[in-house]
């Protein structure tokens, strides 16, 4: 399986407009409403493309197969590297292969300390962002809209952050 990431730029307008009027792919996107034609898909675009500019990072388009899967990469959300993955729902089982290849660009190319991730109140079940590593990270809410957030650390930075708990917690001796 080929998964390769392209800038946004170079996906076609029809193509993202598919993604962003799917049922079941706007159910977990709440702060996308109203209708998304081709001049709103243009601003949606060129305000994706200009995260890169100002931030270093944004998303990507994402091909799986040189097939347009969906659209996901780092964008600037409350001061932090957030990360977004927003896949058609017949490449959902592709999601972690699409996410390792996003945090190993995050952590290691761009040295990153840690990324978060916005989950929507519609998103019931957080048990896979556990299991990837993020932490429960606090709620916020981002219009009327409530998210969850969580934090993933880079590797380096989990370890030491796990070496300072330990010597928090580790029993001191003293001397008589």
């Amino acid at each position: 399986m080929d998964v390769r990431l392209i800038r946004l730029g170079e996906v076609s307008a029809a193509d993202i407009i598919a993604l962003h009027s799917d049922p079941k792919v706007l159910r977990h996107m709440p702060l996308a409403g109203g209708t998304f034609d081709e001049a709103e898909c243009k601003k949606w675009v060129e305000s994706k493309e200009s995260q890169w500019e100002g931030n270093g990072y944004g998303p990507w388009g994402i091909l799986i197969n040189g097939v347009f899967a969906g659209w996901g990469g780092l964008q600037l959300e409350m001061g932090d590297a957030d990360l977004a993955l927003v896949l058609f729902p017949e490449y959902w089982g592709y999601g972690r292969i699409v996410y390792r290849k996003i945090i190993d660009i995050a952590f290691e190319e761009m040295g990153l300390e840690s990324v978060t991730a916005l989950l929507p109140s519609s998103r019931v079940r957080a048990s896979g962002m556990l299991r990837l590593g993020f932490q429960a990270d606090g709620q916020v809410r981002i219009s009327e809209f409530l998210f969850y957030r969580y934090r993933l650390w880079a590797p380096k930075r989990a370890a030491q952050q796990v070496a300072a708990a330990d010597a928090k917690t580790a029993p001191r001796f003293r001397r008589r």
